[in-house]
């Protein structure tokens, strides 16, 4: 079965090199400036049926669509999301951010004020401002209008039906790990884990833990 897996704002295939270095992945983009919009995209190229796994952003993406698709998902992977809408709080950030961009501040410039947050082990800086880098300002700016759109996917989670990982770093400051368990809660059957001394970008700090998570998930 086809694996799917979608990156967090700011992030390309690099966040998953080093957890599924010898699983074929298929790599989701999000550059569509509306959470339904990268969820078309994404439908319209991706197979039938898919085992789906998203981090961030992209387990929200993950979210909508199974939401949307639920025939198309086989196996679904929550990592270092939040299932909420969004606050004031992050619509005012958001849009102060893509001022910045507007303004000629690069993706990097912006990943850079962000890394406290997405990171807990510091030296893997350099990886997440490459990233994006990858993802270019263009992309950015259209993942941040993506993030205002955002509705309270906690509705619909009750509807999920398939073999469902939760994946929350304990030391994640974005989406903390009350977020995770909030969502374990919601889906029939989901499995919760938290993964000690890691920050929101898991992948990076953690691969070998993240590799087998998803491994047993993926067998289970």
């Amino acid at each position: 079965m086809t694996l799917v897996v979608l990156p967090g704002m700011g992030c390309s295939p690099r966040l998953w090199c080093s957890a599924l270095p010898d699983v074929p992945v298929v790599h989701g983009t999000l550059d569509r400036p509306s959470i339904d919009g990268c969820v078309d995209a994404l439908l319209d190229v991706l197979p039938p049926r898919f085992a789906l796994a998203g981090l961030s952003l992209g387990g929200i993406v993950a979210m909508a669509l199974v939401r949307r698709a639920p025939e198309r998902v086989t196996r679904l992977a929550l990592l270092a999301t939040n299932a909420r809408g969004p606050t004031p709080a992050q619509y005012e950030g958001w849009a102060t951010a893509r001022s910045g961009l507007a303004a000629g501040r690069r993706a990097r410039d912006l990943q850079r004020d962000l890394l406290p947050l997405l990171l807990h082990d510091r030296t893997h800086d350099e990886t997440a401002l490459a990233m994006a880098d990858d993802v270019g300002t263009a992309a950015f700016d259209r993942q941040l209008a993506a993030q205002a759109t955002r509705i309270d996917e906690r509705p619909g989670l009750a509807d999920v039906r398939v073999p469902t990982l939760v994946l929350a770093g304990a030391q994640d400051r974005l989406c903390p790990p009350d977020r995770h368990e909030e969502i374990a809660a919601l889906v029939p059957g989901a499995r919760l884990e938290v993964v000690a001394g890691v920050g929101h970008l898991m992948p990076l700090e953690a691969p070998a833990r993240v590799a087998e998570a998803l491994g047993t998930w993926r067998a289970s």
